[in-house]
């Protein structure tokens, strides 16, 4: 499979345009307005690929299965498990048909199931990327919890209640979110490509704070900036 597909025509087995449905695995295809007559009986197209899988392929899954490892990105052992799995055959009967242990099998079950979460995660970042978000956690973030769940709406509002016209900070806000959000402002007065010195990080702050110290501090402790051991550097996280 050279193409690209999304999650759904994969479990669907074919793929699906404005004037056609094509099998994924072949080169049938069928005309979308198209009826077919098939056992004796007319269907429309989506029904005529999914029969064509079916007695073809053995079925979107098969389908999959029958790609190679490297498409696929397990080992050959994994691919022998899950074509068996498909079958719904019990751990033993694998085991006894691949010459393996029980526990062998158990054991590549679980790494597949680790293997699914990893390529959830993966996808979900890759979807992400490709929908342009915009990050609103940054990278550094120690705890990740409802604070980070900022609406634009929101964001506005703190800035506006807690900066002055000239952007200089009017006060250091109590509650923990809108305090988030005024770090997230603050740290923008820095480069992440770029490394400071305590000195250069005063000298940014004092222009937007009167406490800087207590505002550095909160940087690194809520993760937006990091420092080397001697304190001698400092960056903010991308």
């Amino acid at each position: 499979m050279e193409d690209a597909f999304n999650l759904i025509e994969y479990k669907n087995g074919y793929s699906a345009s404005d004037e056609t449905v094509q099998c994924l695995y072949c080169e049938q295809q069928y005309m979308v307005d198209e009826i077919v007559a098939l056992d004796e009986k007319l269907v429309t197209a989506r029904h005529a690929i999914k029969k064509h899988l079916i007695d073809q392929h053995g079925g979107p899954l098969l389908g999959l299965l029958s790609q190679t490892k490297e498409q696929l990105g397990v080992t050959q052992t994994q691919k022998d498990i899950l074509v068996l799995f498909a079958q719904q055959l019990s751990d033993t009967t694998i085991a006894q048909r691949l010459e393996i242990s029980t526990s062998a099998v158990r054991n590549q079950r679980f790494k597949l199931k680790e293997k699914e979460r990893q390529a959830t995660q993966f996808l979900s970042v890759m979807s992400l990327l490709n929908n342009g978000h915009d990050w609103q956690v940054h990278r550094g973030a120690t705890m990740i919890d409802e604070r980070y769940q900022i609406h634009e709406e929101e964001r506005q509002h703190v800035c506006n209640t807690y900066f002055d016209e000239q952007g200089r900070l009017k006060q250091l806000p109590s509650k923990e979110k809108r305090k988030i959000i005024v770090l997230q402002q603050l740290s923008q007065l820095f480069d992440f490509q770029k490394n400071y010195s305590e000195r250069a990080v005063n000298d940014l702050l004092k222009m937007k704070v009167d406490d800087y110290v207590t505002v550095r501090r909160y940087l690194i402790e809520y993760g937006f900036f990091r420092r080397t051991k001697d304190g001698a550097t400092y960056w903010r996280q991308g």
